[in-house]
Order: structure tokens, then sequence, then C-alpha cells
């Protein structure tokens, strides 16, 4: 009888394993689960499938897991601006520079610049030199640091200062470029090409565009039986990463909260002033007690301290790396230079944000096209061109009606507090009106929001909640960036 039993035991289990194999979403993973039909098989037609699972993490990057967190004022607001009142977003994971730029970093873009344009375009590295001149004061001594701070080897791994936010941007777009170029060097389809010159360089929508050709080593094989055989990398391989960009202001206050480290179970146990519990700029720990954590300005003409008892050890921006890491590890979150973010600049901003990966700054683009609908080529620095999206393109969408969405709720024409704003005339900046930009305010559709305290603020800008800005094209001895990067796919490494 127990015979019997195993035999019928036995039976069932064949027949459910058999009808589990069956079904389509127990497929084996290089065939279909819709269709049947194996991938990566030129000769049923050869659709190609990535076996990559998960967005490998680019260089000097940080993964910032997402979630929901009060944005805005952690305390009161001392200057009465009341442009940060708290606001629930949910932000989206993505990744960010484990510590600021720094100026070996940049020495570094600088001179792959001089290497590759000074040819015919030395307005290129020209323009991306950073102010040392801001390190001059009128009536302080600052002389030394104008020749040194950027280029002496004892200021290597200091934060960058002096760039602007247009420089920044423009670091990150290139350092997007050379990460991509090294990936397809180690995946062994291109070579290192150390005489690339003027539009001759390697540039990611170039390449993928088909418009860079570079020094190819072994290309990919191309499995659809009507191709060459052969192709190059694409978004579908998953071996490029998405752009180093600047953080948006709610990516860099999530990141600088670090509030994973003080949630139990959904609660946050404890909502931070500053990038480390309690309300304090002094460690706890018992080894360093007492010691601040980080470098900021204690106060009137105190930068550093006394000789032999150094408060946090630094009269200017300290290295990258110094003190502690917040609970993402990541370093000078608050303290030691402010930051440069990807936003424009409006007072109501927390008002009009939508409450999922907030952002105001939004201009559309697409690749320029001619009239046969191809990509027109690529401009004299080896980029492709881009223009707005054309109003008749998005005429009848229901998410944005026109391309530059900088203004929308806040400084376009519907919000000028004037009854008289369709009178304006047509090509009125009609943020510099309602802001009055020049009289009563530095409010433009220029200026960029800045976060962090600094070397030289007191520790109520040590608050990631502060907001500042400052025009575009501006520079200072106290504001640096850091670079960020969307997270493709999972939220949850491994997910």
């Amino acid at each position: 009888m127990a015979k019997n039993h195993r035999f019928i035991y036995l039976t069932l289990l064949v027949i459910f394993t058999s009808s589990l194999t069956s079904c389509s979403f127990f497929r084996r993973k290089d065939s279909s689960r819709t269709t049947g039909w194996e991938y990566n098989n030129p000769e049923n037609g050869g659709f190609e499938v990535s076996p990559l699972q998960e967005q490998p993490t680019g260089p000097g990057l940080v993964l910032i897991e997402g979630g929901t967190f009060l944005m805005g004022s952690t305390q009161d607001d001392m200057l009465y601006e009341w442009n940060n009142f708290p606001r629930r977003v949910t932000i989206s994971s993505f990744y960010i520079d484990e510590t600021e730029v720094s100026n070996l970093d940049y020495l570094e873009y600088l001179y792959w610049l001089k290497r590759v344009f000074s040819g015919n375009y030395p307005q290129v590295y020209n323009k991306a030199l950073p102010d040392t001149l801001v390190w001059r004061d009128r009536l302080a001594y600052n002389e030394p640091l104008v020749e040194t701070y950027l280029r002496h080897p004892a200021f290597h791994n200091y934060p960058v200062v002096g760039v602007t936010w247009v420089q920044a941007n423009n670091y990150c777009l290139w350092r997007t470029d050379r990460v991509n170029e090294q990936l397809l060097i180690d995946a062994g389809i291109l070579d290192f090409d150390p005489d690339q010159e003027n539009e001759n360089n390697f540039n990611t929508e170039a390449y993928l565009a088909g418009q860079y050709e570079g020094l190819v080593n072994k290309p990919l094989q191309n499995l659809n039986p009507s191709s060459t055989g052969q192709r190059r990398a694409g978004i579908s391989d998953g071996i490029l990463l998405p752009k180093y960009r600047l953080p948006t202001e709610a990516e860099w206050e999530y990141a600088a909260l670090g509030l994973i480290g003080n949630t139990l179970y959904e609660r946050v146990v404890e909502r931070r002033r500053y990038p480390w519990n309690g309300n304090y700029t002094r460690t706890d720990e018992k080894k360093y007690y007492g010691n601040f954590v980080s470098n900021f300005k204690r106060g009137r003409g105190d930068y550093m301290g006394v000789a032999g008892n150094i408060n946090d050890g630094a009269d200017i921006p300290a290295p990258i790396g110094s003190y502690w890491p917040n609970d993402y590890g990541l370093y000078n979150m608050g303290g030691n230079v402010s930051e440069w973010v990807e936003d424009v600049y409006r007072p109501l901003s927390l008002e009009d944000f939508a409450d999922f990966n907030p952002y105001r700054g939004n201009v559309f683009k697409n690749p320029v096209r001619d009239f046969d609908g191809f990509l027109v080529e690529k401009d004299s620095l080896g980029k492709i061109r881009y223009e707005e999206v054309a109003t008749e393109e998005i005429a009848s969408r229901r998410n944005y009606n026109k391309a530059d969405n900088i203004n929308y709720k806040d400084g376009d024409p519907q919000t000028v507090i004037s009854t008289d704003w369709k009178a304006l005339p047509k090509n009125t900046n009609t943020t510099e009106y309602m802001y009055e930009y020049g009289v009563t305010s530095m409010i433009s559709d220029r200026v960029k929001v800045y976060k962090g305290g600094s070397w030289r603020d007191p520790a109520y800008f040590l608050s990631p909640s502060v907001r500042r800005y400052l025009d575009e094209n501006m520079a200072t001895s106290y504001i640096g960036f850091r670079c960020a990067m969307t997270r493709v796919g999972s939220p949850i490494p491994g997910g």
C-alpha cells in the first residue's frame, strides 16, 4: 500500500513539474516567455537579449537607495526667506560621488581638453579653467592661493573651487564619455586612441548615433542574418552607463541627510538637522570625543581654532574624504565646500514641485534631424546637436505643452503679478519682469541652487535643507560640486 502511495505521489509530482515547465513564465531564460522563440539565435532572426541583470556602479559613485522623506526646513529660518518649508516627497534610487570632485580630478579634465582641442579650438580649454582669482580679497593676503590651490601637488586632493555651474555640467558630460570609452575598451570593442583630436574624439551620443568610429578592436557580433555580421555596442547591451550629471536639489538633500541609518521599520527615529544625529557639530565617539565632524566657521574670525588645539583642522577647504562620512558613506555633505545642484532657483519651488523626483529646470530637447529624418552631422567639437522640442510636436500632449518648463507655475506669463501681462511684448522675459531682476532681486532663469555649508559658513548652513543660489556663470572660493547618475532598473541592489 505504501508503495502505491509513493508511486501516485511521484506521478503527480512529475505531472505538476511538467505543467510548470510548459507554462510560458517558467520557460528557459534564453527564450521568450510570450512566443517561445529562442533569443540570440541567428537561425530564427537573431533577436538579441543581453544577459546583464543589473546596472554596474560607475567609478567614484555610491548607490543611494531611494525612498520618501520630508524635504525642507529642519530648523528656524534665520534669514526669514521661507523658501524651504517641509514637504514629503519620494526620490528614486540614484548614484552620487562619495566625495567632492577634487583638483586632481579637474586637472585630468583640463589636460584632456588641452590635448584634444588646443590646436584648432583653444577656447574650449580656456572656458573650462577655474577662476583662481576667487581667492583674492581686497583686505586680505590670499595671493599664494591664487597661484597654488588648483595646481600645486599639496592641494591635489582638495575640492576644486572657482568653477561655475556651467563648467561643472560640462565636466560631468566629459566624465561620462571617458568612463564609457574605458568600458568599451575593457569589453574589447575599442582600443586606446591617444590621437583623438578636435571633432574626432569619443563622445557617447556620437558613438551610439554611428558618428564616431574610433580604433575598433573587436566589434560585437550582429546576429541578424541580413546584416554584415558586426555591429557597435548599443544601450541594449548594458555596457555603457547613463550620463554623469549634477544631482537635483532633492537628490542632494536626500543623500546628505543619510536617513538610511536613522530609520527603524519605515519610522524615522529622529529628524536630522545635519547629516549626522543630534544638534551638535562634535563627535561623541569615545576615542575622538569632542572633535569637530565638519569643516565650518565656528564664529567670527574663527576658521580653524587655536594653535595646538585646532578645532576642525582646516582654515580653507580640507581634503576630500576628511571627517566622518554620513550613513550613506558620503563625505563632507555638511561643510568643507558648498555644492552646485541641477535646479533653477525659485523661492516657492517646494510648493510647486512634483512629489516624485522633484526638479525645476526641464527644457525638453530632441537631436536635430534633416528633412529626411536623419541626424545631422555632429558639431565641430564632436557632439550631437540638439534643439528644443517643436511646439507642433507636443500640441496634443497632456503631460506638457511646451519645451521650456523652467518657469512653469512660477515665472511664466500667467503667474506675473500684473493684470496686463498679455499686453507685454512677445519676447519679454517674464521671470525677470516678475521678480524685478537687478532691482529688487537677483532671481532669473540663470540662477542655480547650491547646497550645503562651507569652510567659511557658520553652522546654520550645514543643514542640508538650506537653499542658496548664484548665477550659473559665477564662481566662488567656497562652491564646488560632485556628480550623480540615474539608477536604471530595480531601486534595490540585487533586486
